[in-house]
């Protein structure tokens, strides 16, 4: 998978970030928080399909979500992978 932005943290487990879901994730919310992290900088949460709109709710209140993507644009970490 490719991460199209170029900017994103790679990803390891599919699975949703919303608190107690262990469901797939379909969707990356990438996000940052100025305060923190430099502007390009893009942390990631994931999501399945259910929780989508209360995460982006959450980040956006926050002023930290930039943009939201389907799973398959964002740069995998295969577990065990040395690279």
């Amino acid at each position: 998978m490719t991460d199209v932005l170029g900017i994103a943290d790679p990803v390891d487990e599919l699975i949703c970030s919303g608190k107690g879901c262990r469901a797939v994730a379909v969707w990356g919310l990438l996000w940052n928080n100025p305060k923190i992290h430099t502007p390009e900088r893009r942390k990631v949460w994931l999501s399945c399909q259910d929780h989508r709109d209360h995460l982006e709710r959450f980040l956006g209140a926050r002023n930290f979500l930039r943009d939201t993507v389907p799973v398959s644009e964002l740069d995998r970490v295969i577990p065990g992978d040395p690279a």
